[in-house]
């Protein structure tokens, strides 16, 4: 458990230093752009975006759609300009000087022009041109003079020390997670509680998928946790020198609307194997607690517990998907609250459309409370019959005695014959013929009954003594006597099997034979005599 939850620690400690709110405090990362735009007209509007030295915001211009990215492309480039002319030269400082030109602010720097200071900019910081300007040259003289510096050798060594420490870092912290892979892996699974022998299998099954689940959720988190360490160390790296920091910015343009879609990704499948190992944890400690389980309930837990889990699971998922959709809508810019209004109208509009899958989902919602029937079950539905191979809250699905899957919407249940809800029974009719002695014969059903309910292989899967009620009624081919055997649930045919090839066997040694069909014709010979004379019959 604890590597678990350390591995989830270290996934969200990647995730929240993605984040692009967050770079704007971490002087390693760039900060992203911040478009905006203001405005009615689609060709008129305002927008603004930040110009950036090294990969380092300096400062935020606006102007019309029209205008802006040209405007944006020659103060970028200028500013190229500007910076490569410093860098090559051997002065320290630079000069930033604004002067008035039409009324409006324009920046030079050493004499070459840069920018004019508009209206809109401004408008946009709320000050006025003049004192906007002073300030747009008073960030960009220290931002120029510290990328100088940063070109430096000496600095260049100096990041070179701190980039070869946080390579051999990524190593070792990456090593080390692998190593504490390999041994979660090699680590027991937690020892299942003790239960009785009646819940044991069912609860090694449930207890076997929680460790199944929670062993994903780990591997994928200990994936995330590695690719962490080796995009963030890089990414960090990159941050340290000037000539690779534009590359940040490049990088997490690209890679954003991919970094939210995984990070969506990752955290719904983890939230949805996590679901799934509670769930599962649940229903196995319900069972091993002992409290649900008696002599007359035990086998009808199993056949439950997996129907009750696979259709929580379903709706488990159901609902985090839903949950994973829109937070990724959210984490995208989107309003949902518009796209919940217009849900609503289009969930009543679909309702109407398909009243027979909801229906479906009632009926089967109150089959699987009700318990009329669970995955193991052998039901009969009108006309078809077999073994409850799947349930859900859609549909049922049944393998019947030659194989073929039969789909039933639950909507069409009407009227169901459930075979194996609690206990099952053999009903048996043996026939013996009329001159046979009957107390016998009864006697020897009954002692053949009595021995197999001893035998210890059966009487497991026999429940109560077996009952010869005695003459059913006058048949065809003799006597018919009617037996009852109560069976554990799904066992009646075994034990019916067992019980007519043992008593095969006790009646072939008392010489009781058991009847075939018979019919008798009678003739009347005089009318038979006539018929021949009179040429009817040839």
């Amino acid at each position: 458990m604890r590597v678990k939850f350390l591995a989830i620690a270290g996934s969200m400690v990647v995730a929240v230093a993605s984040v692009p709110k967050a770079t704007a405090q971490i002087p390693l990362l760039p900060q992203l752009p911040a478009a905006s735009n203001t405005g009615n007209d689609a060709s008129n509007r305002t927008i603004s975006d930040w110009v950036y030295l090294d990969g380092r915001r300096l400062f935020q211009i606006a102007a019309s759609k029209s205008n802006f990215s040209d405007r944006l492309e020659n103060i970028q480039k200028n500013l190229a300009d500007i910076s490569q002319i410093f860098f090559q030269s051997d002065e320290q400082q630079i000069e930033v000087s604004t002067r008035t030109v039409n009324g409006l602010p324009i920046i030079e720097v050493n004499g070459k022009y840069l920018m004019t200071v508009t209206t809109t900019d401004a408008r946009l910081q709320q000050l006025d041109p003049s004192i906007l300007a002073d300030q747009i040259a008073e960030d960009l003289k220290t931002a120029l003079e510290r990328a100088k510096q940063e070109r430096q050798t000496e600095f260049l060594i100096d990041q070179g020390k701190i980039a070869a420490g946080i390579g051999l870092a990524i190593i070792v912290a990456s090593w080390g997670v692998y190593t504490w892979q390999r041994r979660s892996q090699k680590d027991p699974a937690s020892p299942a509680p003790r239960t009785t022998r009646k819940a044991q299998n069912i609860t090694t099954q449930l207890n076997q998928q929680q460790h199944q689940h929670l062993q994903e959720v780990k591997k994928r988190l200990f994936q995330f946790t590695q690719a962490g360490i080796w995009g963030g160390g890089s990414f960090t790296i990159l941050g340290l020198f000037p000539y690779t920091r534009i590359l940040q910015v490049g990088i997490v343009a690209a890679a954003q609307i991919p970094l939210k879609f995984g990070v969506v990704l990752l955290g719904t499948y983890v939230v949805i194997r996590l679901s799934y190992a509670l769930i599962d944890r649940f229903t196995s400690t319900l069972i091993s607690s002992g409290a649900l389980l008696n002599s007359e309930t035990s086998e009808r837990i199993q056949l439950r517990v997996s129907t009750f889990s696979g259709v929580t699971k379903s709706i488990v998922t159901i609902i985090w998907v839903g949950v994973g959709i829109l937070m990724g809508l959210i984490l995208f810019g989107i309003d949902i609250v518009p796209l919940l209004a217009g849900a609503g109208l289009v969930g009543v509009a679909v309702s109407l459309a398909s009243q027979n899958l909801i229906k479906d989902a009632i009926n089967g919602f109150l089959i699987i409370i009700e318990d009329q029937y669970a995955l193991g079950d052998v039901i009969a539905v009108g006309d078809v019959g077999g073994l409850v191979e799947n349930l859900n809250l859609r549909m049922t699905q049944l393998r019947d005695a030659e194989g073929r899957l039969i789909t039933i919407p639950n909507s069409e249940v009407k009227i169901v014959a459930n075979l194996s809800s609690r206990w099952s029974r053999a009903d048996l009719t043996i026939p013996v013929g009329y001159n046979t002695d009957i107390e016998e014969a009864l006697q020897i059903i009954k002692n053949v009954a009595l021995e197999m309910d001893q035998d210890l292989l059966w009487k497991r899967q026999i429940i109560e003594t077996p009952q010869v009620l005695g003459i059913d009624h006058f048949g065809d081919r003799g006597l018919m006597i009617r037996v009852w055997i109560k069976t554990q649930p799904l066992k009646q045919w075994d034990v019916a099997r067992e019980y007519r090839r043992r008593l095969k066997i006790a009646f072939d040694k008392a010489g009781v034979q058991i009847p075939v069909p018979q019919q008798a014709i009678w003739v009347n010979d005089l009318q038979l005599l006539n018929s021949h004379e009179n040429g009817q019959v040839s």
